[in-house]
């Protein structure tokens, strides 16, 4: 079984593809700059360990500053 359970990431995050795309960026922070969040981790991967962050409410989403506009949405 896999912890933590993508049911129970999804209470945190609604969207699998925002959870991704944060754990992925995370994961990546992780890797370059050795800064963890958490006391301990259960998974030995940087991907596994930014999940159990989402998990644990320590990593959240941010919310989109509307002013911004990207080109795509025009």
């Amino acid at each position: 079984m896999l912890y933590p359970s993508v049911d129970a990431l999804q209470e945190k995050i609604e969207s699998k593809y925002t959870l991704v795309t944060i754990a992925s960026k995370r994961a990546r922070e992780i890797q370059e700059e050795d800064n963890k969040l958490l006391q301990s981790y259960r998974a030995k991967k940087d991907v596994g360990k930014a999940l159990e962050e989402v998990a644990a409410g320590v990593l959240t989403k941010k919310q989109q500053d509307e002013s911004i506009v990207y080109e795509d949405e025009i």
